[in-house]
């Protein structure tokens, strides 16, 4: 049958783009040039630009653009969707090149705050990518405003409170930090301000919950900026289970721009009743099969994040630190367990290799107790500082990993003098990972790393950070990259069959780029934007539209 017979067999599309490039990231396909869509998924491609012109009707959007490239919508497998929504309307300081200027950023929304609301900043910023290189104390924020309580917040395990605001969480030079936690003091015992890890719940819990309306215009403008950059589908993984009901208003609203895969948050869980307690509330969420909309499983973290993520040997200049472990193992396997006979699958945050030693210790015994437990059950988070022997010990288990470079660029200055350089420059060896048969797939871990498709792109073919290249051996092609975010993702997902690559039958999530990712200039890539991201043939992102 000749391509006009094929066409003449289908419906009229609803979208039809002319390409200079379609690529499908079919396994030896050559690149396409004509793609249709109609009722939300692909129906045919063609090598010749004028090949598909059959499928045009009365009501057929065509897009002719010889120039441009047609790449699938990339996926964010590690990233948090519902922080970058509470930030919509936070005070904007990840716009401050130094202190005096992110201080009076909080002084002129003190200006129209009425006494006594609290007052909260955008979490997406490092202290070190600031003049002075260093976080806010208790008395700068002081002089800014005591009549406001203030909580400064810099990614997902770190804040900085003023007078009033640790005066209403009850925290004094006495308070002893909660388990996992840390109420930094000076070396005179005095309070800092600063809260990390689990102790970042004393304040939080005291945040005055914004209105329904207002959460979902805050993930409407999120979601909208994640498709801008050619972002189709987020995994956010530190979601509060309360918060899932916001974003099934959000997605009833259809103020989705992205698809969400959701990580409901057991950070807060340590008990086994409070494990139960949390997969009671996940249970509705059971079996649902909302394309634009679905629970993935839990989040648990077994060390800290840059300042304490665990080691095997000690961090630089501090001989008797070797970070933080937030669970003992067998605890952790317990609750790791218990989510995994209700049928959900687990995501465990490890950074450091120490933490990566046990979390692999962990799942090992997950598994021999639960040997047929589906493939990509148990995902490693980050797996940054990954030796030879765990990448073996993770890629014999069939365990997935997530892998954030954006995370790396903006912190690695931090983690060089927390660390030393050698250690920073051996972080996500994606090379040896995909080498050696991992399943591998790309995120930004936003707030700590900015989010974007290829963003990511550039930086792990690059290895550049604002540190200055960092590991340059542990670099991957450009189309590797992009599978990380595309066919690998939609593997770890388990939607390879509707996502991931551009096939007939595949739903429509595709990017339009004014030049081919592959094969720009590197300077072009990392501030490189698609002029459309499309899902399920509804255009959630139109550069041309104003």
């Amino acid at each position: 049958m000749t391509a006009q017979d094929t066409a003449s067999a289908q419906p009229p599309a609803d979208l039809l783009i002319r390409a200079g490039a379609v690529h499908t990231l079919v396994p030896g396909q050559p690149p396409q040039r004509a793609l249709a869509v109609h009722d939300g998924r692909i129906t045919a491609l063609h090598a010749e630009p004028d090949g598909l012109d059959a499928l045009v009707g009365p009501a057929t959007e065509v897009l002719d653009r010889p120039d441009a490239t047609v790449l699938p919508a990339f996926d964010d497998t590690h990233t948090h969707l519902i922080l970058a929504a509470h930030s919509v309307h936070d005070v904007p300081v990840h716009r401050a090149h130094d202190l005096t200027g992110f201080l009076d950023l909080i002084r002129r929304r003190a200006a129209v705050t009425p006494a006594g609301q609290w007052i909260r900043t955008t979490v997406n910023w490092q202290e070190v990518n600031l003049a002075e290189q260093r976080l806010p104390t208790v008395e700068e924020l002081d002089g800014v405003t005591t009549d406001h309580p203030v909580l400064v917040r810099r990614g997902a395990y770190n804040v900085v409170l003023n007078s009033p605001a640790l005066r209403l969480a009850g925290i004094t030079a006495d308070t002893p930090a909660p388990p996992g936690g840390v109420i930094e003091r000076d070396p005179q015992g005095r309070l800092t301000g600063r809260l990390v890890d689990r102790a970042i719940v004393l304040a939080e819990r005291l945040l005055p919950r914004p209105a329904l309306a207002e959460r979902i215009e805050g993930l409407r403008a999120a979601s909208r900026d994640y498709a801008a950059t050619g972002i189709g589908t987020v995994r956010d993984c530190l979601v509060p289970v309360e918060d899932l009901a916001v974003l099934r208003a959000a997605r009833e609203a259809g103020a989705l721009s992205v698809r969400v895969r959701a990580l409901v948050s057991g950070f807060a869980a340590r008990e086994a009743a409070e494990i139960e307690a949390l997969l009671d509330a996940m249970q509705p969420w059971h079996g649902t099969d909302d394309p634009w909309l679905r629970v993935w499983g839990v989040k648990f973290g077994i060390d800290g994040g840059i300042e304490a993520g665990a080691l095997e040997e000690p961090y630089s200049g501090r001989p008797c630190y070797h970070g933080t472990l937030l669970w003992e193992p067998d605890a952790l396997a317990g609750a790791v367990e218990r989510v995994v006979r209700r049928g959900w699958r687990v995501g465990v945050h490890a950074w450091g290799d120490r933490g990566l030693r046990t979390l692999l210790d962990v799942y090992e015994q997950v598994l021999k107790r639960h040997p047929a437990l589906p493939p990509g059950t148990l995902v490693v988070e980050h797996g940054g500082l990954a030796r030879a022997d765990q990448r073996a010990r993770a890629i014999a288990l069939g365990v997935p990993v997530t892998v954030q470079h954006p995370l790396l660029h903006d912190a690695a200055t931090a983690q060089i003098r927390a660390w030393g350089p050698e250690r920073v420059a051996g972080l996500f060896p994606l090379r040896e990972w995909l080498d050696e048969g991992a399943l591998l797939t790309g995120g930004s871990d936003f707030p700590v790393g900015p989010y974007g498709a290829m963003t990511s792109v550039w930086g792990m073919t690059t290895r550049q950070t604002v540190a200055g290249p960092q590991g340059p051996g542990h670099a991957i092609t450009r189309a590797e990259a992009v599978a990380l975010h595309t066919v690998n993702a939609a593997r770890l997902l388990d939607e390879s069959a509707d996502r991931g690559s551009l096939r007939p039958g595949t739903l429509a999530d595709l990017t339009l780029w004014p030049a081919d990712p592959l094969h720009c200039a590197t300077d072009a890539l990392a501030g490189l934007r698609p002029e459309r991201t499309v899902l399920g043939g509804r255009t959630v992102h139109d550069a041309g539209s104003g």
